[in-house]
């Protein structure tokens, strides 16, 4: 068998030039006790940076997996970080190390909103999929899902001393939901459009809602006490049109319901600045300050004033008014001030930012201060503070961002000849990076770029641009040294001479000119320049896209509008071949080191690779789902790469014209890539702000391995799309299971069920061994290892506590009996009795009809009920032990060392320095 060739894997080696996607929200964190409001969490592609604002400086990576971040929320406790992605997943992560050790599934598309409760040990999640669904953090178990929303949720909020929940969606409707009953028992229909934003303030006794004009709405919350359960109950009274009793009695008992849970009403409005809608609605911790932003650079920032500050207020007013009434000479009854809701909601300044604001964060800080994070749409964030005490605040910017990243789509990439620098450019700036540390080494101001290279000694970078003028910068110095007047039109192409000795450029003008490199006396300092002189131009009927030199400096390539790409003789300029064949134009094209084959791509997302000879196509592959965007070969080889508008990156080779790889990593179109002269790298930017370094690796591809491993996740993928199980004896209603069938969940009940058979097997080989023992009238010897018995719990241990009430739906019902009978030996042997129970009582709850029926469980259940009993019993009883020997110990050490233990000690000292205050004012009032 002959030798096959063989393919190097690249794999992905890091994400920069991303400041913050805007996708996702920015959240102000704590880092081991850091300085509150000195860093900010944003989300960077799949990613989650940590940003030092004060150093600009990244101090944390999350990693995420391959969907982007949608959503971020701080725990209560500072210490973890709660990150929604595309595919409705929720991972927490550590802020300590920056590890993830939980994870939620129960989303089918991307989460719109996360948030704690007050203890941080529940978290609420909405998302695109219209669901509401309440988890357990600490359980690491999904709790229910709220039904009843008809489109994307874009708020939810726990209240913190009840156990309710308000959300907001784009279906206009706030709803309010109990979730004892978990039902929806109110719903706020004053929105004519998409509710955008919410906010609870004063106690939880008003809602702030914003919406698609330029009004925010407040309504008073009135919480009203359970009825006597003595009382009646009144039943309202029907309408003659009213069909259906069942109906009336159910609207009824809703009314009722929400009678009895709380009140909502009208408070008024406050007037936005803004005309469009709010893009984004958010309070400080205590809800003092309320920010808002529409599509457009202000944020609104409104403070609430205190009960006290709202008194002081009106008591001015009514001064006011009883001085008018004077001056006017009215002696009629006293003049009545109505409170409005301005007069405890008021503007307390705008901020004007430096581009158009897509997210902001409030952090309220000791001394009056306020922190304002902005997250740009330019991929730039800033930071601001101002005093809230101020007559007159005014927003000091305190930080800016921008050094990291590109304000707009990088549009080309370049290499330097020594693999150790790169180039970006894109609509404003140019940078060049550092590849090891993937730092900004120089920044400087151009003109929109659509192609550059550098000049070799790699001293100096050339620039096309959209204008049609060629660039010169010196990166020495990061000056430009020269603007040419290259084109009339836009220079879409440039390619560097064999020789290195000059420059070939393509333009929209229809020409193709050549330049040579020139050194000439720089008139300002007396130093030698580079410069470059016009030699001769090429006359084209059509729009030039694309020009390349063969390495071998003989044919030029052009490609041209009218889907064609154009051969030339270098030397005389004189038509050689024309490559026809493309349905839409061919925007990239390449010509391999041995200047035999050439391979184009084009908008019609095929790759074609033609023979340089006689130019006969010697294959058309269907290469990309959209169109194929850029185009080059790997140095000294015939394999190539191709970049397309469908977030792909594919490797192939032109010899065989086979498909060897696809880099998988954007989310958005990759606009160009660039392989670094050794073929180590690539580095590719795209339409998502992300630049992404590629490194070659030594682990070989083999093909036939790579399409299996594509079949299995799609297999895999597909297989997680399927129908989510029905879980027997569930209605459709609001409220329903948290969990979502996962390859993960299918995984784990193919694992069970390898247990329990393996189980069965040992269990059989054993009864066998030891009635082979009693024949031959032999004592039965303890086998090797542990009960097989005990391999099935370890192995429902393993199963992650999210994904275990679905892995167990999974189940066929022939395991169950078994898997009974099992639990009913662990419970009385006292072994993981708690997570046993879980699995017992979720099994019941689903098979509850096949069990009942089966007249050979009824010892099994009769034992496994008796059995739960008596051990729960036992473990509450060491709990309460445990509880009360604990609270002795703290007695004993708060009266030995007369500290307070687990109390807020902030608050307790404020009381006292209230009490010391009241007695020395009523001691002055006595003297």
């Amino acid at each position: 068998m002959g030798l096959t060739k063989q393919y190097l894997r690249y794999a992905a080696s890091a994400v920069f030039g991303v400041i913050g996607s805007q996708k996702a929200n920015i959240a102000y964190v704590t880092l081991r006790g850091g300085e509150k409001g000195r860093y900010v969490a944003v989300a960077a592609c799949e990613q989650v940076f940590i940003w030092d604002v004060r150093k600009g400086e990244k101090v944390l990576i999350l990693q995420g997996q391959k969907h982007e971040v949608t959503f971020l929320c701080p725990s209560p406790d500072g210490i973890h970080i709660a990150v929604g992605y595309e595919d409705g997943a929720v991972r927490i992560f550590s802020l300590l190390n920056g590890e993830s050790n939980v994870s939620f599934n129960g989303h089918k598309s991307a989460v719109s909103v996360i948030r704690y409760d007050k203890l941080g040990a529940r978290l609420v999640t909405g998302s695109k999929d219209t669901d509401v669904i309440v988890w357990d953090i600490i359980n690491e178990c999904g709790l229910y899902r709220l039904r009843g929303h008809k489109d994307v949720i874009s708020e939810a909020l726990f209240l913190k001393d009840k156990n309710l929940l308000v959300t907001s969606s784009k279906d206009s409707f706030v709803k309010w939901w109990d979730l004892d009953t978990q039902h929806c028992f109110k719903t706020m229909v004053g929105h004519r459009s998409e509710v955008w934003g919410m906010a609870l303030l004063n106690q939880e006794n008003r809602l702030l809602t914003g919406s698609a004009d330029s009004e925010l709405r407040a309504w008073d919350i009135n919480y009203l006490e359970e009825k006597a359960e003595g009382e009646p109950k009144v039943k309202k009274g029907k309408s003659l049109l009213d069909d259906d009793d069942d109906e009336d009695d159910e609207e009824g008992a809703d009314e009722s319901l929400e009678e009895r849970i709380l009140s909502c009403k009208k408070a008024g409005s406050i007037l936005r600045e803004a005309r469009d809608r709010v893009v984004s609605l958010t309070a400080d911790a205590k809800a003092r300050v309320i920010a808002c932003h529409g599509n457009d650079s202000v944020l609104e920032l409104f403070t609430v004033l205190s009960e006290e500050e709202v008194q002081k207020k009106m008591t001015k007013k009514l001064k006011k008014a009883k001085k008018k009434a004077e001056d006017a000479g009215e002696e009629a009854a006293e003049p009545v001030v109505e409170r409005m809701l301005k007069d405890e909601i008021i503007r307390l300044t705008n901020i004007k930012a430096s581009a158009k604001i897509r997210w902001a964060e409030c952090l309220s800080c000791a001394g009056g201060e306020l922190k304002v994070a902005l997250l740009l749409q330019n991929n730039t964030i800033e930071t601001y503070s101002l005093k809230t005490s101020d007559k007159t605040p005014a927003a000091n910017k305190t930080a800016r961002l921008t050094l990291g990243g590109h304000r707009t789509d990088v549009r080309t990439l370049a290499f330097s000849s020594d693999n150790l620098a790169v180039l970006s450019a894109s609509g404003d700036t140019v940078k060049i990076w550092n590849r090891s540390t993937l730092q900004v080494i120089r920044t400087m101001a151009c003109e929109y770029a659509l192609c550059s290279l550098f000049v070799p000694g790699d001293r100096q970078i050339i620039l096309g641009t959209k204008s049609g003028k060629l660039q010169i910068f010196e990166l020495a110095s990061g000056s430009l040294l020269e603007t040419v007047d290259a084109h009339d039109g836009a220079v879409w192409s440039l390619c560097l001479a064999p020789d290195q000795r000059g420059i070939v450029t393509g333009s929209a003008d229809k020409t193709v000119r050549f330049w040579d490199f020139e050194l000439i006396k720089d008139e300002g300092t007396g130093q030698k320049r580079l410069t470059v002189k016009h030699t001769r131009t090429l006359q084209l009927e059509e729009d030039v896209l694309c020009v390349k030199f063969s390495p071998d400096h003989r044919l030029l390539a052009v490609s041209l509008l009218d889907c064609t790409v154009k051969i030339f003789y270098t030397d005389t300029l004189k038509f050689f071949l024309s490559l026809y064949g493309h349905k839409l134009p061919v925007l990239c094209l390449d010509i391999s080191h041995d200047s035999t084959i050439i391979a184009t791509g084009s908008a019609d997302r095929n790759v074609k690779i033609w023979g340089l000879d006689f130019g006969d196509c010697h294959r058309s592959m269907f290469a990309h789902d959209d169109s194929v965007m850029f185009l080059q070969f790997v140095p000294k080889t015939h394999l190539f790469y191709t970049a397309g508008k469908d977030k792909k990156i594919k490797q192939w080779d032109a010899d065989k014209f086979e498909h060897i790889q696809t880099l998988e990593g954007h989310h958005r179109e990759v606009w160009c890539l660039t392989i670094s002269p050794n073929g180590d790298h690539i580095v590719s930017s795209s339409h998502d702000k992300s630049l992404r370094l590629w490194e070659r690796t030594r682990e070989p591809i083999i093909l036939e391995e790579e399409r299996e491993m594509e079949r299995e996740a799609e297999f895999e993928e597909s297989l997680a799309k399927g129908d989510a199980p029905v879980v027997p004896g569930e209605t459709e209603g609001e409220a329903a299971p948290a969990g979502k069938k996962t390859v993960e969940t299918v995984k784990a009940a193919e694992r069970i069920m390898e247990a329990l058979e393996l189980y069965k097997e040992e269990t059989r080989k054993m009864e066998e061994h030891r009635y082979a023992c009693a024949n031959a009238g032999k004592e039965v010897e303890a086998r090797s290892g542990s009960d097989p018995s005990r391999h099935v719990l370890d192995v429902i241990k393993k199963v992650r506590s999210s994904e275990l009430e679905v892995s167990l739906l999974v189940l066929p019902f022939p395991y169950i009996p078994e898997l009974l009978r099992l639990f009913s030996s662990y419970i009385k042997e006292g072994l993981e009795v708690e997570l046993v129970c879980r699995c017992l009582f979720f099994l019941l709850k689903i098979h509850f009809g096949q069990i009942s029926s089966n007249q050979m469980l009824l010892s099994v259940i009769d034992e496994l009920r008796t059995n739960t009993l008596s051990k729960v019993r036992e473990i509450r009883d060491v709990m309460g032990f445990n509880s009360a020997a604990l609270q002795f110990l703290q007695r004993e050490i708060e009266s030995k060392e007369d500290v307070m233990f687990f109390a807020e000690a902030t608050g307790q000292l404020k009381d006292k320095k209230k009490r010391r205050r009241k007695r020395e004012r009523a001691i002055l009032t006595i003297a």
